[in-house]
């Protein structure tokens, strides 16, 4: 098929704002108006490997992505599921972090427009609505307390057995095992925070013998007089997780 009737495919299957600009021997850029949240434009190469005809971005999606996550983090958790979904509805390859997408049969618009979709949809990882990056960031806590603390030695969303059989006063994880436990709370928002400080302060009226940790998803989004009351009552914090998790790893360890 001829570049004008390529061209002509891609703005019938797509959108009309289409152009192709030549880059090299049997290569052209797809230059299309579809763009990341960020306003950069999306990154896609049409070019000839061996006897085939496939569509790249070259790694630049994963690449763009980690502007604002860690790349470790684009394989684990919701945002690994986001990715991990988005490749197989569209058959999209992932090879060693370039996405590619043969094109079928001479069908260049069809695959323009399945490969678009695909980078659209892994975007999302980078702006998750509020309730899906909660959910990220207890994923993460749970993968690093599972990471770090052997098995038999934690218990997450713990309880007091005895005083507390309803569970009314809840601690995301306890680390056991030594003279003092560790009570580690992940703290999403104000509430859980309110929450926390309740239950440390009532452990506290129980007498029991403990240690304490709290780690925030975002200490910056906290009510200050929420925050004043748990600072008063935790021994250690950590003001966010993803810009601490090497301390965060290092403090569990030489707790544990």
């Amino acid at each position: 098929m001829s570049l004008e009737l390529i061209e002509r495919d891609f703005r019938e299957k797509v959108c009309s704002k289409i152009h192709l600009m030549p880059e090299g021997i049997q290569r052209w850029r797809v230059l299309t108006p579809f763009q990341f949240d960020d306003g950069d434009h999306l990154a896609i190469v049409l070019k000839q490997e061996n006897d085939r005809w496939l569509l790249s971005d070259e790694g630049h999606t994963y690449m763009h992505l980690t502007y604002e996550v860690a790349q470790r983090e684009l394989q684990r958790g919701m945002r690994q599921k986001v990715i991990t979904h988005a490749l197989s509805a569209f058959h999209v390859e992932d090879r060693h972090g370039e996405l590619v997408l043969p094109v079928e049969n001479g069908r260049y618009g069809d695959a323009l427009y399945s490969f678009i979709q695909a980078l659209l949809k892994i975007t999302d990882v980078s702006y998750l609505s509020r309730e899906r990056a909660r959910s990220t960031f207890l994923e993460d806590f749970r993968a690093i307390l599972t990471e770090v603390v052997p098995e038999e030695r934690r218990t997450f969303n713990w309880h007091e057995p005895e005083r507390d059989p309803q569970g009314k006063y809840i601690v995301d994880c306890r680390i056991n095992a030594m003279p003092k436990p560790l009570f580690v709370f992940a703290l999403r928002n104000d509430r859980r925070i309110r929450q926390a400080t309740s239950a440390l302060l009532q452990f506290e009226r129980w007498e029991l013998s403990f240690h304490s940790l709290g780690i925030f998803e975002d200490i910056e989004t906290i009510n200050r007089k929420v925050l004043a009351s748990f600072l008063d009552v935790c021994e250690r914090q950590f003001s966010g997780l993803s810009g601490n998790k090497k301390r965060v790893i290092r403090y569990l360890k030489a707790a544990v």
